[in-house]
C-alpha cells in the first residue's frame, strides 16, 4: 500500500490544525516592504533579466499578491467541487462525510483569508495589481471535466502548496514574517487536504480500466495547457502592474525577455512543482504506471 490515509485519522489532524483568520492576520498587522514576499526559487525575480535590485523587489511583492491571488481563484473551484463530492456520501460514513465537509469549510476559510490580505496589500502597495479571472469563469471551464480529471487536479494543487512550504518557504529567514506565517498556516490545512484528496481520486478513480484512466489524464492535462495560458497572460499584467509601480516603463526587449522568464517562473511554481511532486506520481502510478510515464515526459517543459 503506497499510502495509510484515512477519513478519521484526517479529521482528526484537522481540528489540531485549525485557526482563525484574526489570529492569522490581525488588525492592526503590517506587511514589511522592505523584504520579499516569495522565495526565490519560486518568484525567480533577482534573476529577472534587465531589471535593478528595487525593481526586483517590486516584482517579487506582485508576485507575492499573486500567489494568495492564484489560490483563492483555484480554491473557488476546488469548494464546489469538495462539496459535490460529499453530497452523495451524506449518509454513508459519518467520518468521511465529516472529514469533506470540513475540507470544504477550510477552503472557504482561505479564499476569506486571502481577500483579506488582498485588501491589505493594495491599501500599502499603493497599485493595483490584476489577476487573471473572473474566477467564476475559470471555475465554470474547470469543473465541466471529468470528476477523475478535476480530481488530479486539486491534488496537483494540494502537494504543490506541500512542496512550496517544506522546500522553499519553511527555512528561508529573509522572507516577511506576516506573509510566511499566512503560507504556514494555508500549508498546515491543505496537508490534511492532500491526503483526502488522494482518497477522493482514489474513490473517483474505482472501475475505472486502463483507457478510462487514461481519458483522464489527457482532461487533467487539457486543464493544465488552460492554466498555462492563463498564467501567460498574469506575467504580463505582473509587468503592468511592475512598471505602474515603479514609474519605469520597461523597454520593448527587456519587456520580452521578462515575460518569457517569469512565464517559465510561473510555470515551475503552479504546474511544475505540483506535477513532479513524487506523491502526486504515486497516486498516478498506482492507478496506471502509463500515467506516471506519461507526465514524466512532459513535466520537463513546465520546470
Amino acid at each position: 500500500m503506497y499510502h495509510q490515509y484515512d477519513f478519521g485519522a484526517v479529521l482528526a489532524a484537522s481540528a489540531r490544525a485549525a485557526w482563525r483568520i484574526e489570529d492569522v492576520l490581525p488588525e492592526g498587522s503590517a506587511l514589511d516592504f522592505a523584504v520579499d514576499f516569495m522565495p526565490e526559487n519560486l518568484a525567480r525575480t533577482a534573476t529577472a533579466p534587465g531589471l535593478d535590485a528595487a525593481q526586483q523587489r517590486v516584482l517579487n511583492h506582485i508576485r507575492g499578491h499573486e500567489y494568495l491571488s492564484i489560490f483563492g481563484l483555484v480554491e473557488e473551484f476546488i469548494l464546489p467541487f469538495v462539496l459535490d463530492h460529499a453530497r452523495p456520501q451524506l449518509n454513508g460514513d459519518d467520518a468521511r462525510v465529516r472529514a469533506l465537509l470540513n475540507f470544504a469549510g477550510e477552503e472557504a476559510k482561505h479564499i476569506a483569508l486571502f481577500r483579506l490580505f488582498h485588501g491589505r496589500f493594495t491599501d500599502r502597495f499603493g497599485t493595483p495589481c490584476a489577476v487573471i479571472g473572473p474566477p467564476q469563469d475559470i471555475a465554470a471551464e474547470i469543473l465541466r471535466h471529468d470528476p477523475l480529471a478535476v480530481a488530479l487536479l486539486i491534488l496537483h494543487i494540494e502537494w504543490m502548496s506541500q512542496r512550496h512550504y517544506v522546500e522553499s518557504i519553511r527555512d528561508d529567514g529573509a522572507l516577511d514574517p506576516l506573509f510566511k506565517s499566512l503560507l504556514r498556516h494555508h500549508w498546515m490545512e491543505e496537508a490534511q487536504h492532500a491526503r483526502l484528496d488522494t482518497l477522493m481520486v482514489e474513490a473517483l478513480a474505482v472501475g475505472r480500466d486502463e483507457a478510462g484512466i487514461a481519458s483522464a489524464l489527457d482532461e487533467y492535462l487539457e486543464m493544465g495547457m488552460f492554466l498555462d495560458a492563463g498564467l501567460r497572460t498574469q506575467a504580463g499584467l505582473n509587468l503592468d502592474a511592475l512598471e505602474a509601480a515603479t514609474g519605469r516603463p520597461l523597454r520593448e526587449d527587456v519587456r520580452a525577455a521578462l515575460l518569457d522568464q517569469q512565464h517559465q517562473a510561473l510555470r515551475w511554481t503552479y504546474i511544475g512543482s505540483g506535477m513532479t511532486h513524487p506523491k502526486f506520481l504515486a497516486t498516478l502510478g498506482h492507478l496506471a504506471p502509463a500515467a506516471r510515464e506519461r507526465i514524466a515526459e512532459v513535466a520537463p517543459a513546465f520546470c
